[in-house]
């Protein structure tokens, strides 16, 4: 198995398209590469964008690919990846799911048990190329698969593999969900900004920029995060009277429920879509 195989997409939703995107940036032929969808005007987008191929029939686009990517809603997975089977069992390319919630084995049996397949959570900031996505296989799956799909994911942003499936869901609460989390403090701080007096066009660019300042800090320094926090923390400074409302109102545990909520749900969602 190499990553040069040729790719379908089952879905040409945004997801997709950042997939095929950030695969044709880091050197796949466009001509590789085949979208089926059955939306007329979004086909044309993607051939109009990319100069891939486009097609409203999921099993033509499978016959001759390597790597399938299942990019449709959970919702409709079941029926898709069923009607699939037939075709897959032809060629057995590795199949690559996106759908949030569906675990391994639903999937497994859906699209017939000797297909190779890896289920991937990734999420929005993939459409930045600064994506952060958890991949689960079961041992079954060869290490040339494994490196295929790893190759597919690592072209939008980082790539990370739990050895539990069940821990998918926790990557579901903390990186799948994160970025709303984050929109969230983002529009507090926004709020309370204009709330103080600012104009919100000078609201908007402070909170913005600092929150990407501080990203950058965390990603390239070998500081933890707490001893960051530290260094822009003065004793008896703003900082750290801000910090300590946070604190004292319970931050940590508020965050600490919330994902944990998250992953919950996340638990049940796949019950839900995973019945028979």
């Amino acid at each position: 198995m190499t990553t040069t195989a040729s790719l379908a997409f089952i879905g040409g939703g945004n997801m997709a398209g950042a997939l095929i995107n950030g695969l044709i940036e880091d050197g796949t032929v466009p001509d590789r590469i085949t979208v089926a969808e059955p939306d007329t005007q979004r086909r044309e987008q993607l051939a109009a964008r990319f100069g891939i191929h486009t097609t409203e029939d999921n099993s033509s686009a499978v016959m001759s690919a390597g790597i399938v990517v299942l990019a449709v809603k959970p919702q409709v997975l079941k029926e898709v990846a069923r009607s699939l089977a037939p075709a897959l069992a032809q060629g057995r390319p590795l199949c690559i799911s996106i759908a949030a919630g569906i675990r391994h084995a639903a999937l497994q049996r859906w699209l017939g048990e000797a297909i190779p397949l890896v289920r991937a959570m990734p999420n929005t900031p993939a459409m930045l190329q600064a994506g952060a996505t958890g991949l689960y296989a079961p041992e079954s799956v060869s290490e040339a698969h494994r490196n295929a799909a790893e190759h597919v994911l690592r072209s939008v942003g980082i790539v990370v593999w739990v050895e539990d499936e069940a821990l998918m869901d926790a990557v579901t609460a903390v990186s799948g969900s994160g970025p709303a989390y984050f929109f969230l403090f983002m529009e507090a701080m926004e709020q309370a900004a204009v709330d103080m007096g600012l104009p919100a066009e000078t609201a908007r660019l402070l909170v913005r920029q600092t929150a990407l300042g501080a990203t950058r800090m965390a990603l390239e320094s070998d500081l933890d995060l707490a001893t960051l926090r530290l260094g822009v923390t003065s004793p008896g400074g703003t900082t750290e009277r801000a910090i300590r409302q946070f604190e004292e109102q319970g931050l940590r545990t508020l965050v600490n429920d919330a994902l944990k909520a998250a992953c919950e749900r996340s638990r049940e969602l796949s019950e839900e879509l995973e019945k028979e």
